[in-house]
């Protein structure tokens, strides 16, 4: 799903497309790499980091240092999480591949 289309109209009658972001608000690591990620519309999900693995090597760095995994933390705004400067996933990837519990 991707981030919901708003369409307003101004005063002047001019319509313009507003994008909502699913702002996470919690983020807590669970066993086996998974996150239970929270939004600020109230949805909750469940994200594999598995997978990422092998799609994005740098992400290894999560199973080859197990204590870095739960350092994860909500990036700046709500727009996504991160775990250092070369880790961090966006808002739009963990609420589209999350799955809600």
């Amino acid at each position: 799903m991707e981030n919901a289309k708003i369409h307003q109209t101004s005063a002047f009658g001019i319509t313009r497309d507003r994008f909502v972001f699913h702002k996470v608000t919690a983020v807590k690591p669970l066993k086996n790499y998974r996150l239970m990620v929270t939004f600020e519309c109230g949805g909750v999900k469940k994200y594999d980091i598995k997978p990422l693995f092998t799609k994005w090597p740098v992400f290894c760095a999560l199973r080859d240092e197990p204590k870095l995994f739960g350092l994860v933390e909500i990036a700046p705004g709500g727009y996504g999480i991160c775990w250092n400067d070369e880790l961090d996933l966006s808002c739009d990837e963990l609420w589209d591949n999350g799955f809600t519990i």
